[in-house]
C-alpha cells in the first residue's frame, strides 16, 4: 500500500518560545510570495502578526518594540522575513518575553554559524524558566503567606 500522504514544502522556520505560563509559536517566513495569507491578514515581507494582527498594535509602546526587534538588528535581518507569531498564556510582558526567545531560537536555526553566536553573547538564547509557585495547603490561598499567629 503507497503512502499517500505528498510531501509540502515548508517556506519557513519554525520555533517556540515559553515564559512563565506565556507560549510563543514563531514562524520566520523565509520566502514570502505574493498573497500570504495568515488567519485573515495578508502578510508582506517586512511584516510581523501576532494572533492575526501587525504587532505594533498588539506590543504598543517604544520599549516592546525595541524588545521584539532586538534579535532582527543584532543580524542585520530586521526587513528580510516576515514573522507570524501565536502567543497564549499568561501576561503582556512573558508574552513578549516568550516571543523574543522564539524568534531568536528561528533565527539561530536559520543559520546557525552566523546568527547564534552573536545572539548568544547578548543572552537571547536563554530560557528563563522561572514558573509561578503553586500555592501551599494553609497558607489562605497563598503561596508564601502564613496564618496569623494568636495574640497572647
Amino acid at each position: 500500500m503507497a503512502d499517500t500522504k505528498k510531501q509540502i514544502k515548508r517556506d519557513y522556520t519554525y520555533a517556540v518560545g515559553r515564559r512563565k505560563d506565556a507560549s510563543a509559536r514563531v514562524r520566520l517566513y523565509t520566502s514570502v510570495k505574493e498573497g500570504l495569507v495568515w488567519g485573515d491578514q495578508v502578510v508582506s515581507k517586512d511584516q510581523m502578526l501576532v494572533n492575526g494582527e501587525p504587532i505594533e498594535h498588539y506590543f504598543s509602546g517604544p520599549v516592546a518594540k525595541t524588545k521584539y526587534q532586538l534579535p532582527l538588528a543584532l543580524t542585520n535581518t530586521l526587513g528580510k522575513y516576515a514573522v507570524t507569531v501565536k502567543v497564549e498564556g499568561g501576561g503582556k510582558n512573558g508574552q513578549l518575553q516568550a516571543l523574543v526567545l522564539g524568534i531568536s531560537r528561528a533565527l539561530s536555526a536559520l543559520d546557525r554559524e552566523k546568527n547564534r553566536p552573536v545572539l548568544k553573547a547578548k543572552g537571547l538564547l536563554k530560557q528563563d524558566s522561572r514558573i509561578r509557585q503553586r500555592r501551599m495547603v494553609g497558607t489562605g490561598g497563598k503561596a508564601r503567606r502564613k496564618k496569623q499567629s494568636p495574640k497572647r
